[in-house]
């Protein structure tokens, strides 16, 4: 079993699961935020969802406040605004850090599995992390890519 099986997360209703529930999925994982200047992208992520989930891909948001201050609602809001303005219905969880000495296991994995240009660190919103149907990280996605120019990695990973 990969790594990345053995990691639990809570969603944003509390409720605690493991990444090997995703197993046999294309997984991408994204940190998120509301009121960051990439937060429509939830709409292209919620696009990309719609249309591969029944060939195995699945979206996890994970909120986090370290860039900017840029997602400062709890949780309850986040789901709020997620699903009101972008019709958001892929699994969402908990505000969590991405980097420090409190980032997520998850994300702390990703970072030294997939290390970005500058270093490890995640950068900013909106980072994207793709997992393979075996649970290997395959690829790291700067914030600037749109989820509509994933698609053909998307596609792909779902080979």
């Amino acid at each position: 079993m990969s790594d990345f099986y053995h990691f639990s997360a809570r969603k944003i209703n509390g409720e605690e699961i493991t990444m090997e529930d995703f197993a046999g999925k294309v997984v991408l994982v994204v940190n998120t935020a509301s009121e960051c200047g990439f937060t429509p992208q939830y709409k292209g992520l919620q696009a990309l969802y719609e249309k591969y989930q029944d060939q195995g891909l699945v979206v996890l948001g994970f909120p986090c406040n370290q860039f900017g201050g840029q997602e400062p609602g709890n949780n309850e809001q986040i789901e709020q605004v997620c699903q009101l303005n972008y019709g958001v219905d892929f699994p969402m969880f908990e505000k969590i850090d991405v980097n420090g000495p409190n980032s997520h296991p998850i994300f702390a994995y990703l970072t030294k599995a997939l290390p970005g240009m500058l270093g490890s660190k995640v950068k900013w919103n909106f980072t994207k992390f793709m997992i393979g149907r075996d649970g290997k990280p395959l690829k790291r996605f700067a914030p600037t890519k749109s989820p509509e120019a994933l698609e053909n990695d998307v596609v792909r990973a779902l080979r």
